[in-house]
């Protein structure tokens, strides 16, 4: 095996050491060349994550086809196409009219895609002085649930969250966890939690979590340029 080999077969296998039963692991391979994407393959992994169309369309093309990718970035409409064409799931969902297109497209590919509701778990006071964050808040979270549960070509799998950064995650994964059990009041098959990353994904799996984002756990500092 190479030292890169070694290198993110020790990582993974310490990570999945740890995951919970029944708890998914997304790599999460922005700014990672192919090759260690065929290295993570050759180990096992088949749910790959990505932020921008331009890397997840040739990577799609040229891995193979059994994988899972997750869109986890966010949308542009004239992305869209692409991206669903391409992506099993679509974790940054949190506007209507960005929905309304990707039903439009998944029925014209003869699918029905999958997604999770982004939530925006800043507290109160982040959220006044960070207005750009992506995702729903709290209060908008049941009438946008309804609306997209109207949809033909969307499907709603669960929540997902990104914690604030400098403050404690706690509050928020509990946020998204309670909002999960609203969802699954009128969306019984949507109980899957998005939520954690590197510096927070044990604290997320404490919440509920069901799928957790981890990319420098796994493949260390990002390589941008190459």
């Amino acid at each position: 095996m190479s030292a890169r080999q070694i290198e993110i077969k020790r990582a993974l296998d310490d990570v999945r050491a740890e995951l919970r039963p029944g708890v998914e692991l997304i790599v999460v391979t922005k700014n990672f060349p192919i090759s260690d994407l065929e290295i993570l393959y050759a180990l096992g992994e088949r749910q790959f994550g990505e932020n921008r169309e331009n890397e997840l369309s040739p990577k799609a093309e040229a891995l193979p086809k059994d994988i899972d990718w997750h869109f986890q970035g966010t949308i542009q409409s004239n992305k869209l196409r692409a991206i669903v064409s391409v992506a099993s799931y679509i974790h940054s969902l949190d506007e209507l009219r960005h929905a309304s297109k990707i039903s439009e497209l998944a029925l014209e590919l003869g699918k029905k895609q999958s997604c999770f509701i982004q939530v925006n778990l800043d507290s109160e006071e982040l959220a006044k002085q960070e207005s750009n964050r992506s995702g729903i808040r709290a209060e908008e979270f049941k009438a946008f649930a309804e609306s997209l549960l109207k949809l033909a070509g969307v499907e709603i799998v669960g929540v997902m969250g990104v914690a604030p950064l400098n403050e404690d995650p706690r509050p928020g994964f509990e946020t998204l966890r309670n909002l999960s059990q609203e969802l699954l009041k009128v969306a019984p098959n949507a109980g899957f939690i998005s939520s954690g990353m590197s510096g927070d994904y044990r604290i997320a799996m404490e919440y509920g979590a069901t799928h957790i984002r981890l990319g420098s756990s796994i493949l260390g500092p990002r390589r941008v340029g190459e």
